[in-house]
This record gives structure tokens, C-alpha cells and sequence, in this order.
């Protein structure tokens, strides 16, 4: 079974990090929940309080297949203060493992240099902490093994676009018909 990590910083976009917790769980790959604060409840943008599943400091992260990293401020202002989070996505990219970011979630990864000379998408407005990056307008880009996409109205064809990459086409296009998303 696949594995995907995805983490949660006080003010994270919930509409983003909860579909794609939802759809890749229907798709049967394992998500695991990550709180990057000492508490495993995490409010989100819209004080929605969410229990991740454990905490930073209770996982190695060396079983990802992939790692999420849902938008929203001050969500990902708090994500980007995360050392130990800057090291995890670095290791987990020398490895060939996905990175997928969503919203404001693709400027840390640009702020990391990790774009450098990749086509990477953000929310409009973001598009200059794309560092080095080849800036597209699609809903979702996919270069290599980062994989970004623009906010909200994108989260479905985001979950879709990695449970495509971890499980194939025919998994995802299950998924979506099956939450009449076609």
C-alpha cells in the first residue's frame, strides 16, 4: 500500500488538505496526518479544528511514497518555519519521491530552491516565491516528481493528479466518477 504524508500547520487551507486526505483514502493509499506543532489538534484558516494523526517528532518519514502539503495562511507561513519539514521534503527528494503542494504551499518549495528550472503553479499572486521556477496557469502541473497546484477550486484534480501517479490513471479516473467529479 502507498503512503502519503500530509502536514498540518496552524491556519492551513482545510478544504485542500481534507480532500486530499479524503479522495487518496478512497483510492486506498494510506494517509497519515502530520501536526507540525506539539499538539496533534491542528485549527486550520477557518478555526476548523482537525486531529492529525501524529505529531512530527513520532516518524522518520522514510516509507513516503509521496508528501502534501496543503495552502492557506498563516498555514504555510508555519509550515516554512518547520526545519525538521524543510529536511523531510530534501530527503524525501533525493529519494524520487513525490513533493505536492498546493495554493501558497509551492513558495516553500520555491523558497527551498527546489524549483529551480521546473514548471511549477501557485495561487495567483504567489507566483514570485516560485524561485527559478517556469510559472504555469494549468490547475495542476506535474514536473518530475513535484507536483503543484493553484488553490480551493483546484483540490480535486489535485488528489486526482496523485492518486494518478501513485495508483494509475484508471484508480483516479475511479475516484473521480465515483464523487461525480466527470
Amino acid at each position: 500500500m502507498k503512503k502519503v504524508y500530509l502536514f498540518l500547520a496552524y491556519g492551513f487551507e482545510e478544504v485542500e488538505a481534507l480532500t486530499a486526505a479524503d479522495l487518496l483514502r478512497r483510492a486506498d493509499i494510506e494517509v497519515i496526518t502530520v501536526s507540525v506543532s506539539s499538539s496533534n489538534a491542528v485549527s486550520g484558516a477557518h478555526f476548523i479544528p482537525v486531529v492529525a494523526d501524529i505529531k512530527l517528532d513520532e516518524s522518520g518519514f522514510e516509507d513516503a511514497d509521496a508528501i502534501v502539503l496543503p495552502g492557506g495562511l498563516p498555514g504555510v507561513d508555519n509550515l516554512k518555519e518547520c526545519e525538521r519539514l524543510k529536511e523531510i521534503i530534501r530527503e524525501n527528494l533525493e529519494k524520487g519521491k513525490y513533493i505536492c503542494a498546493i495554493c501558497a504551499a509551492p513558495t516553500m518549495l520555491g523558497e527551498m530552491g527546489v524549483l529551480e528550472g521546473k514548471k511549477a503553479t501557485c495561487y495567483p499572486g504567489c507566483e514570485g516565491a516560485l524561485k527559478g521556477a517556469e510559472y504555469k496557469e494549468d490547475r495542476v502541473v506535474v514536473d518530475g516528481n513535484i507536483v503543484t497546484s493553484r488553490g480551493v477550486g483546484t483540490a480535486i484534480d489535485f488528489a486526482c493528479e496523485i492518486i494518478k501517479l501513485l495508483e494509475g490513471e484508471r484508480k483516479s479516473a475511479d475516484v473521480r466518477k465515483s464523487i461525480l467529479a466527470d
